[in-house]
């Protein structure tokens, strides 16, 4: 059997998450997207998300679906065929796939 050693702390805590910036461009708090989840999604969970805390896969998965369901509840009816969803990679530096240099195909909430 091979010993593998313990994940080191300091490489678990990765900074502000491109998550962060799409809330808050979106304008949805933790609540909201709390209350827009049907995966049972807590605010610790959205918060440590937020944060940079290291999450498993399953939980990343989670929290796009959720973001996804929150910011397309928000849009107006003529505009969520148009939306396109974002993918964990998107909203995790951390994920396998992630691109700094994306751009978000998505604008942003609509100004009436």
């Amino acid at each position: 059997m091979r010993y593998t050693p313990a994940m080191q702390a300091e490489t678990r805590d990765h900074g502000p998450q491109p998550l962060d910036e799409l809330m808050t461009r979106w304008e949805i708090t933790n609540h909201q997207l709390v209350d827009a989840s049907v995966e049972q999604v807590n605010h610790k969970q959205v918060q440590k998300a937020r944060k940079g805390r290291q999450l498993t896969l399953h939980m990343m998965q989670k929290i796009t679906r959720t973001l996804n369901d929150a910011v397309v509840s928000r849009l107006p009816k003529a505009e969520r065929a148009n939306f396109i969803p974002y993918l964990h990679k998107h909203l995790f530096n951390y994920a396998k796939g992630y691109d700094a240099a994306w751009i978000d195909p998505n604008s942003g909430p609509a100004k009436p």
